[in-house]
């Protein structure tokens, strides 16, 4: 499917003036493109990666390495989604440069896209349908503001196989 300018007019979800290259933790949910269940199933409470879900962990944790202001809290792969909590440091040095390079960090937004792409590369590789939609094209985000809501997000995050039957992202709800 191909992007038309001239049909979308998206409002942004995004904080307006926010930088959202700075420092602090985000809490990220990514959904399958049309809402595919396309990453496993949850069998008894628990999510059973396939092998595309398993190329989506496998990307998300890509993030960890290849940017080393990033820090991965809490995730979750669910049957059509992801929930994550990423956490950008202020990019001052790191292990693989002199603690006096101050870096840039890409901000959430570029962030996110990395992921989408390397894991959509992988996808479909393994699916043999290049250029194939994998996710939807925006994200929801939260900043998280303090210890209290990174406690509630990251229960969330770890319950929420156990929830998908009550979940807004299952086709079938009950």
């Amino acid at each position: 499917m191909k992007f038309d300018p001239q049909k979308h007019h998206r409002r942004s979800i995004r904080l307006q003036g926010y930088d959202y290259s700075q420092a602090g933790a985000y809490f990220v949910t990514i959904v399958a493109w049309q809402r595919e269940m396309l990453f496993g199933e949850i069998v008894n409470g628990i999510m059973v990666l396939n092998d595309f879900g398993k190329i989506v962990a496998e990307k998300w944790l890509w993030l960890e390495s290849q940017y080393e202001y990033v820090e991965l809290g809490a995730w979750v792969i669910m049957p059509n989604h992801r929930h994550g909590i990423l956490i950008i440091h202020d990019g001052r040095g790191g292990s693989r440069t002199a603690p006096t390079t101050p870096i840039r960090p890409k901000p959430l937004g570029g962030l996110i896209g990395a992921f989408k792409t390397v894991s959509t590369k992988h996808i479909n590789l393994l699916r043999d349908t290049e250029g194939q939609v994998v996710w939807q094209r925006n994200y929801y985000e939260h900043i998280i503001r303090n210890e209290s809501e990174m406690n509630r997000i990251t229960r969330y995050i770890e319950s929420n196989p156990s929830m998908w039957m009550d979940d807004d992202e299952n086709p079938n709800r009950k």
